[in-house]
């Protein structure tokens, strides 16, 4: 979804003359794991997620800046609710199930030729 959102906010920086501000975005994107490693002394990947670019997104689209956060509450309801309902049907417990692919290795074929 990040990777989604980046090329469409470059898209929309295009479009709005924001590149420069873009560029700043993708700056700060590339250095924060070279700081984050430098200052935490810690080689953990660090990744921006798709909320990074979502507030410029916004902006460039011209929703008000009053919106951004019930926009992003919003596209979360679903998930918190459900961790709420799994929380007490668990006894205070949110499970995190570990996933092991067990399906056999397949080749893809392209939707055309399916």
């Amino acid at each position: 979804r990040s990777v989604i959102l980046k090329s469409k906010a470059e898209e929309l920086a295009k479009a709005t003359n924001k590149e420069e501000e873009f560029a700043l975005y993708k700056a700060i994107e590339r250095l924060a794991p070279v700081v984050f490693k430098e200052v935490k002394k810690n080689d953990k990947d660090l990744c921006a997620n798709v909320d990074f670019y979502s507030g410029f997104v916004y902006e460039m689209l011209g929703i008000p800046k009053d919106l951004f956060t019930p926009l992003f509450a919003t596209a979360r309801i679903a998930g918190w609710c459900s961790h709420v309902v799994e929380e007490v049907l668990n006894g205070g417990r949110i499970i995190r199930p570990a996933y092991k692919n067990t399906s056999k290795a397949c080749i893809y074929k392209m939707l055309s030729e399916r």
